[in-house]
C-alpha cells in the first residue's frame, strides 16, 4: 500500500492571485496608481494564465478576469485623470 500514488489538488499560481489583488487595488487608487496597478494586473494575469496551462496549477479563469479588470482599470484611471 505504500506505492499507491496520491492525487494532490491543483493550486492557484502566485501570479494569478497577485493579478486579482492588483486589479482590485487599481480601482481603489488614484489615476496614476490605478494605471500602474492595472498594468501589473494585466502582466501578472498573462503570466498566471500561462502557468495555468501546467497540469498542477489552477488560476486560468482568475487570470483572465484580472486581465479584463486591469483593462477596465486603465480606462477608469484615464477617466479619473480627465475628471
Amino acid at each position: 500500500m505504500d506505492n499507491v500514488p496520491t492525487k494532490s489538488r491543483p493550486a492557484f499560481s502566485i501570479p494569478s492571485i497577485l493579478a486579482v489583488i492588483c486589479a482590485i487595488v487599481s480601482f481603489r487608487s488614484g489615476a496614476f496608481g490605478g494605471a500602474i496597478f492595472a498594468i501589473f494586473a494585466i502582466v501578472l494575469g498573462a503570466i498566471g494564465f500561462l502557468l495555468a496551462l501546467l497540469p498542477g496549477t489552477r488560476g486560468g479563469i482568475a487570470s483572465v478576469i484580472s486581465i479584463v479588470a486591469g483593462a477596465i482599470g486603465i480606462v477608469a484611471a484615464i477617466f479619473k485623470l480627465i475628471f
